[in-house]
């Protein structure tokens, strides 16, 4: 959510940035909030001058009394009657309009960095930077699925059977690489400097709109039927929440955290689940970084995390581009976002693996997360990044290790979570 202040003091500028979001639509809103924050100000100013009025009243009520004038004081009194049912109108209109501010207030999207490329949708994001040569073996690579099958590592159908269409069991060693990866990013992100936090995987729902736009809601969430509850899509969303409502001192900033988390999505107009992989599933892990930080040092620390995934994956031998996200393609609440991107040498291209995002005031401003420097109190920026998304790093390390024998190399930081073992080796071929 932007600043009110924007609109008043530019409508031009926040529809032009509509504009670049392509999203014209919304155009009208802007100046809908315009027209009823105009008229929350004149009730304010009403209300408020009648209860200055109203004081007044007070007090000369008191004098008129104490001088024996009771007639004169209680005409008066009806005056003051009169000016609270009148002050109580105009505080129902405040609340009337406010509501209808912040509803329209909470679908215009944040203002985008200038270094924003412009663009209608993901097919017009920008590749910035590789990392690493990506490698197309002289032997065929076989669909990750297969690769876990042959030992013996997962089981869609049983999944299938107690949980339905995009879910899985993972078993013996592909289960076992798993959770070497995230304990892997865990001990990664702790070396960095971030505090390491399990959070609560229930959010309520004023946590929920305080992390993400509606249409992402909506697309993402599962609700807890008959409770305020529902199952987090990333850690992100109840890492932030923990910081709701409060003044942060300044010497904490910047607050450096990394969580561990089941994610839960929908994944609602995904074109369906996919039947045999683990690409797009309903139920998977991750590492996640978040930090809270004075407006000046959020896009420093935005290169400093995108960074830390990009050495992180190539510590797994697996090479990596960022793709630096168009206008288009931005979520609402977001200034700025990149996607890692990790290769497929079966597929001969590049596949997300993770996304880092500066999303600005937008998330402290909608959950009250401020700090206070010289007596001025004032919004934090949010950022967040994936560290590890297990299924998908799952997929890019099986490839990117697979050998001609059918074995998995194991990379060298993995082996002390794995036992010592350097190699996985075929149970089935």
């Amino acid at each position: 959510m932007i600043d009110i202040k924007l609109i008043r003091e530019n409508k031009e500028m926040v529809k032009e940035n509509i504009k670049k979001k392509f999203q014209d639509e919304k155009l009208p809103l802007v100046d809908e909030v315009y027209e009823f924050d105009e008229k929350w100000r004149e009730a304010r100013k009403k209300a408020d001058d009648l209860r200055n009025e109203k004081n007044r009243m007070a007090k000369e009520i008191g004098t008129l009394m104490g001088q024996g004038k009771k007639e004169e004081a209680e005409q008066m009194k009806n005056q003051v009657r009169q000016m609270n049912e009148e002050i109580e109108k105009l505080e129902v209109n405040e609340e009337e309009y406010q509501k209808e501010i912040t509803k329209r207030m909470m679908v215009i999207p944040n203002i985008i960095d200038d270094s924003v490329p412009i663009g209608k949708d993901d097919t017009e994001n920008v590749e910035n930077e590789r990392f690493g040569e990506p490698v197309v073996p002289d032997y065929e690579i076989p669909y990750h699925a297969q690769i876990m099958e042959s030992f013996n590592g997962w089981d869609k159908d049983a999944a299938g059977r107690t949980s339905g269409n995009g879910f899985y069991y993972l078993i013996g060693d592909i289960a076992r690489l798993h959770s070497a990866m995230l304990s892997y990013a865990r001990d990664f992100m702790i070396e960095k400097g971030f505090t390491y936090c399990i959070p609560p995987f229930m959010i309520r729902s004023d946590v929920v709109t305080g992390v993400m736009s509606f249409a992402e809601m909506d697309a993402m969430m599962y609700k807890i039927e008959g409770e305020d509850l529902y199952l987090i899509g990333t850690s992100e969303h109840s890492m932030i929440g923990k910081f709701k409502d409060q003044i942060l001192k300044e010497e904490s900033l910047p607050i450096t955290m990394t969580s561990y988390s089941p994610c839960f999505r929908k994944e609602v107009g995904a074109h369906g689940i996919e039947e045999r992989g683990i690409y797009r599933v309903h139920q998977f892990e991750k590492q996640e970084m978040i930090v809270l930080c004075e407006p000046e040092e959020s896009m420093t620390w935005y290169e400093k995390m995108w960074q830390f995934t990009v050495e992180l994956f190539r510590n797994l031998d697996i090479p990596v581009r960022t793709l630096e996200c168009c206008s288009g393609d931005l979520a609402d609440l977001k200034v700025k976002s990149c996607d890692v991107e990790a290769w497929s040498p079966r597929q001969q291209k590049y596949f997300e693996v993770g996304s880092c995002s500066n999303l600005g005031d937008a998330q402290a401003r909608r959950l009250g997360i401020r700090t206070k420097k010289n007596g001025e109190t004032y919004f934090v920026h949010t950022l967040n990044n994936t560290v590890l998304a297990s299924s998908r790093a799952m997929i890019a390390l099986l490839e990117n290790n697979y050998q001609k024998d059918g074995s998995v190399k194991i990379p060298k930081v993995l082996q002390p979570y794995m036992g010592g073992l350097e190699v996985l080796v075929p149970k089935n071929k």
